[in-house]
């Protein structure tokens, strides 16, 4: 079969020729019709993901679109290494394995549903969020922050801040639930302030990071300044994603003079059922009203010239 083929960690994968996929007791073959570029898919292709196994070569891709044998759309999580979603075929095992509602085609429900996943997981699974409550998105004009603007919003936030660099997505998150919007292209001192002057009246209860690095020091040093209020006695910070450092300075302080906890959300954090549960639920909101979710269908020929492709707001997906 035709596949993207990793060889080496240091290199985009190439679109060539790879064994086909042999299913065992309990997996089925699928016929793959879509397939996204997530990071953790980049993360992991270059060795850099605690998920990596270092083994080489592998099909990239974690979950996809296809068809099983008897006709069944399906979304699925791949069964095993070296079969990934980048091909045309792949192996399905386990829980990650659902229909496609009617109301969301392959393309999408292959480009929404991990962050659509990783959104929900983290403020049900994780931060136990309940309607009422205040969240903030750090990172919210990314493709997964957008999308956690506007689950938050469904799910009943009370207020749901948004925090990000691009400041056309910004504005744009107004309409999509976003009651407030915090730029983070400013200096440190002032973003600090920023955080400060926004949450010390309305509170917060819960944070889903999907940044890390300097962003996360800014928030959690307002914390500490101020000791934000949250309806529920609690400030849950989840964190999701590191795309702006893989680690923090965190001050012992600003645990003890606040109510934060530290969580994360990701494999391993969470459960399989908890993720299938997450992505079965979020499906099921997407198929009566479609979220607002920019995906992009590229060929998967294509693979290598597109593997480092700069859309902050898109979600590539690749088509077999």
């Amino acid at each position: 079969m035709n596949a993207a083929v990793v060889t080496s960690f240091a290199a985009p994968p190439r679109y060539t020729s790879f064994p086909d996929p042999v299913p065992q007791p309990g997996e089925s073959l699928v016929t793959i019709t879509a397939a996204g570029l997530h990071p953790i898919v980049k993360a992991l292709a270059s060795g850099t993901h605690y998920g990596s196994t270092g083994e080489l070569p592998f099909v990239p891709g974690i979950d996809g679109a296809g068809r099983l044998e008897d006709g069944t759309r399906v979304y699925f999580g791949v069964a095993r290494s070296p079969y990934g979603t980048f091909a045309e075929r792949g192996l399905a095992g386990g829980p990650i394995l659902l229909p496609i509602p009617d109301g969301v085609d392959d393309v999408t429900a292959a480009g929404i549903a991990n962050p659509g996943m990783s959104s929900w997981a983290a403020l049900k699974a994780r931060a136990g969020f309940s309607a009422g409550e205040s969240v903030l998105v750090l990172g919210a004009t990314g493709v997964a922050g957008q999308m956690s603007v506007q689950i938050a919003k469904r799910l009943g936030a009370r207020r749901v801040v948004a925090a990000g660099r691009n400041p056309a997505a910004l504005e744009k998150l107004k309409s999509l639930g976003a009651d407030a919007v915090i730029s983070l292209e400013q200096p440190q001192e002032a973003l600090v302030a920023a955080f400060r002057e926004e949450y010390a009246g309305a509170g917060i209860d819960v944070v889903l990071d999907y940044l890390w690095g300097q962003p996360a020091e800014a928030l959690l040093a307002a914390i500490a300044q101020k000791g934000l209020r949250s309806a529920s006695g609690r400030l849950r910070y989840v964190q999701i994603g590191s795309s702006a450092g893989g680690s923090i300075t965190l001050p012992a302080a600003t645990l003890r003079s606040s109510k934060l906890e530290l969580l994360g959300s990701g494999f391993g954090s969470a459960s399989l059922e908890e993720l299938v549960t997450s992505i079965r639920d979020f499906f099921a909101t997407a198929a009566v009203q479609p979220y607002s979710f920019e995906v992009k269908a590229v060929p998967l020929s294509e693979v290598e010239a597109l593997w480092n492709a700069k859309e902050q707001a898109t979600r590539l997906v690749f088509v077999p």
